[in-house]
């Protein structure tokens, strides 16, 4: 049974939630358990320490939800938390995902698109509860770490995870904003920072739009990764529609009258998924590596701005609906061959 603690002021949203999984509740599949704030849910988490994920909203009385998330990741840093708030502004996301949420969901709640979350996350604190288990049952390794994590498993000493890794099928897609490097030089730093949010605003709305999630911010570029079936033509959807929402911002003209485009690159296959960081630092992230990875940056680097690129391995397996243009033979760093690549140009 998977235990989830919500954490809302909203009363009204217990009844939604008993009700909208009342079956699963019924089977014995979810216990819910339920606080009002940031210091009620401490409590409850004190009282229920087998708790698999928490879905928490932001604005409370007493401790709101980043200030909840913050703690939560200083004592129990394996579990897993999501953000559900009508705060869905990028300073909040982005504020949330840097203190540990694992994703973030606005509202008025779309139930199906919880249900999915939830799922997500649970197979996620599950797979990493059964890897702590196997590692300890199989003594596969052993290190001392910082004291929060000690904290968390109750002893002084035990056995590191490896985490969960996997072989994946999926698309990657960069995205980087053109110039902003050159305009970063004449314009102050707030304006500069302002301008960015606001432009990784754009583009994360639109990949969340379509199922894909952030994987990381790389300066002024995005990497977005899209799981699950149609992922190709989800991710060539998004970025269509990134492109139309930056063709129609305006020209700064204090700015050297910059104008805000993105070159885009597409790629997918199979690649590796984990966690990768170093254990020195103790610090992992959970990302995705490959030569997938790594063609789909160098195809966003060979983008023209406004351009969306993918090789013909990905133009063959495109939906009917999407027009793609031939570009040329390019050469991409570590590529004995050149490559054959193509403009999306419409849907």
């Amino acid at each position: 049974m998977a235990k989830i603690l919500v954490v809302d002021d909203e009363i009204d949203l217990q009844d939604l939630i008993t009700q909208r999984f009342r079956r699963k509740i019924r089977d014995k599949e979810y216990e819910f358990v339920f606080a009002i704030n940031g210091n009620d849910a401490l409590v409850k988490l004190a009282e229920n320490p087998n708790t698999d994920i928490v879905l928490s909203d932001i604005n409370m009385p007493e401790m709101d939800g980043l200030t909840l998330i913050g703690k939560l990741a200083e004592s129990n840093p394996l579990l897993k938390s999501v953000i559900v708030s009508a705060y869905g502004d990028m300073e909040n996301i982005r504020t949330a995902m840097n203190r540990g949420a694992y994703d973030f969901i606005t509202k008025p709640i779309n139930f199906d698109d919880l249900t999915i979350t939830m799922e997500k996350t649970l197979k996620h604190a599950f797979q990493i509860k059964e890897t702590l288990k196997a590692v300890k049952e199989n003594n596969i390794l052993k290190m001392y770490v910082d004291e929060n994590v000690l904290h968390f498993m109750g002893s002084k000493e035990f056995e590191e995870s490896l985490m969960s890794n996997e072989e994946i099928e999926a698309t990657i897609v960069f995205v980087d904003i053109c110039s902003f490097t050159a305009l970063s030089e004449m314009a102050p730093a707030d304006r500069v920072v302002h301008l960015l949010n606001d432009y990784f605003d754009i583009i994360v709305k639109e990949i969340i739009a379509e199922d894909g999630y952030i994987d990381k911010f790389i300066g002024d570029a995005v990497m977005a990764v899209f799981r699950g079936n149609d992922s190709l033509n989800r991710a060539v959807k998004a970025s269509v529609n990134i492109q139309k929402k930056m063709k129609e911002l305006p020209i700064i003209e204090e700015l050297n009258s910059f104008k805000p485009e993105v070159s885009i690159g597409i790629n997918k296959g199979e690649m590796i998924s984990g966690n990768i960081g170093s254990a020195t630092l103790k610090r992992l992230d959970y990302t995705v590596i490959g030569d997938v990875v790594n063609t789909a940056q160098r195809l966003q680097s060979k983008a023209e701005p406004g351009q969306i690129i993918l090789n013909e391995t990905c133009k063959q397996q495109l939906s009917v609906g999407f027009k793609c243009i031939e570009v040329g033979e390019v050469n991409l760093k570590n590529k004995r061959e050149p490559m054959m690549v193509y403009q999306v140009v419409s849907k």
